[in-house]
């Protein structure tokens, strides 16, 4: 039995799809049982016809750790959870994942079907993974995600918050290897966000790895590798720390926001401007590129969204024949 708007879709031979073998440049699907110490891809490239949506990306997601993948619209993270999944062939490259039925998937939005009450997607979703005792595991499941009262409910008329952790207990309920879930805590209020962050850590903390796709930098922050994509290609990967100690230059803070070239490198955040300044040829901070506005900044010290943000400056200012 397959289930492809919510497990793993099958091509017209029923099996997961995936792609054919390592020749003439076809990717090789790596189902390696469930005792990988890495999933992920290898230089993984993606055409949409004429569109290239990834471009030789490398991505690892190890056992019992969270990896998150940012970037903006059109980055190609859905993409790449979809390669991961199993739901969509790449053109080029290698993927390395579990067998069909070890992954849990949970696709953009909730992923549950609203029609049917929350305790009835939760059995839909046991029957077809063939969940050892379903009533205990889905009892287990409602508690861990503070559904246990709504289970007779429509999950059409959950609040988004409930409706997306609904969507992720039903995606780890039979306990996979590889959990892919894309923007889980998009839409939602902080207290959800705080309450789907426990059930992802729980997962991870029960062995599986947990990979996510996020617009939130400072969520992306908590997971233990970051990927971050812009236009389909890697911009920064790494631990948080390792991303942001790999930052060239410096960041300030201003009131307003700078005039001339340091208008090319500065962005709004909260109430206030962050402008960044690439290091000196020489050596040091390149003061004279801003002008006198970045030297009476405030000098802070950058974060993950900071990094990020400089990293796609410093591509766009290359791609512009700008000196970053």
């Amino acid at each position: 039995m397959t289930d492809p708007q919510h497990g793993v879709p099958a091509g017209p031979d029923g099996r997961p799809l995936a792609a054919a073998g390592p020749d003439g440049g076809a990717p090789t699907s790596g189902a390696a049982g469930d005792t990988g110490d890495w999933w992920g891809t290898d230089e993984v490239s993606v055409w949409y016809g004429k569109v290239l949506a990834l471009d030789r990306v490398t991505f690892r997601a190890a056992p019992g750790q969270v990896s998150a993948v940012v970037g903006g619209d059109g980055a190609g993270r859905t993409t790449l959870l979809r390669c991961l999944a199993g739901a969509l062939a790449a053109s080029d490259g290698t993927i390395r994942r579990p067998a069909a039925r070890r992954i849990g998937y949970l696709p953009a939005g909730s992923g549950t079907y609203p029609d049917l009450t929350v305790a009835e997607n939760l059995a839909f979703r046991a029957a077809v993974y063939r969940v050892r005792d379903p009533a205990r595991r889905t009892t287990e499941y409602l508690e861990r995600a503070g559904l246990s009262a709504a289970r007779e409910r429509l999950a059409g008329r959950l609040s988004g918050g409930m409706r997306q952790k609904l969507g992720v207990i039903a995606a780890m309920l039979h306990q996979p290897a590889l959990l892919v879930l894309d923007e889980p805590t998009t839409g939602v209020d902080p207290v959800s966000r705080v309450e789907l962050w426990s059930l992802i850590a729980r997962a991870a903390a029960d062995g599986a790895a947990v990979v996510l796709a996020t617009s939130y930098l400072d969520e992306a922050a908590r997971a233990a590798r970051v990927l971050a994509l812009d236009a389909g290609r890697e911009l920064a990967t790494g631990t948080p720390e390792e991303i942001v100690a790999s930052m060239p230059g410096t960041v300030r803070v201003l009131a307003k926001r700078p005039e001339g070239d340091a208008a090319r490198r500065a962005w709004r955040r909260n109430a206030r401007w962050q402008v960044w300044a690439p290091d000196d040829p020489a050596g040091g901070p390149a003061g004279g590129v801003a002008g006198p506005a970045v030297a009476g900044g405030e000098l802070v010290r950058p974060d993950l969204q900071d990094a990020v943000t400089v990293a796609a400056l410093v591509r766009e200012l290359a791609m512009t024949g700008g000196q970053p």
